[in-house]
């Protein structure tokens, strides 16, 4: 048996509170694994640069009937 047909399988038998604690769990797991480019980081950086200078070039306005 594969080793995640296992993990199926007991996962199959928590219960919903168990569930959502390995689905935490493992949300922050893959998060820790993604890697952020330098490239983001700057874009990052300078959004952050115009909220706090009170530069907010994308705001979004409600259309009418919506």
């Amino acid at each position: 048996m594969s080793t995640v047909k296992e993990i199926e399988l007991a996962l199959a038998s928590l219960s919903v509170q168990d569930l959502q604690v390995v689905r935490d769990w493992l949300d922050d797991f893959i998060e820790d694994q993604l890697e952020v480019s330098d490239e983001f980081k700057a874009k990052i950086e300078w959004a952050q640069t115009e909220i706090a200078q009170g530069i907010h070039s994308r705001v979004r306005t409600p259309q009418s009937g919506q």
